[in-house]
């Protein structure tokens, strides 16, 4: 797979990913069914750091848990991190 196709997958993911976020933040907002915060970390975690940055930050959403103020933007730094050693940087 090239890296063109590998970057179009990571827009795509991170697009989902943020979206996700703000799902979360409207059922919240309303009382609805919820996603947990185990899966909003590991979508994080699977190559979606920036997306859930974004989303954090953007829908203020679990802006105040300290575990996703930490582990957010280090999962978001690790992402880039095996990018890089990926595409040999």
């Amino acid at each position: 797979m090239s890296a063109i196709n590998i970057t179009i997958l990571l827009i795509i993911w991170n697009i989902i990913v943020f979206a996700l976020y703000g799902l979360d933040k409207q059922q919240a907002k309303h009382g609805h069914w919820r996603i947990s915060e185990r899966m909003l970390m590991l979508i994080a975690a699977i190559f979606g750091g920036l997306g859930a940055f974004l989303g954090m930050f953007l829908f203020r959403h679990k802006a105040k848990h300290a575990k996703f103020c930490v582990g957010v933007p280090l999962f978001f730094i690790l992402n880039i991190v095996i990018i890089l050693i990926l595409f040999g940087f």
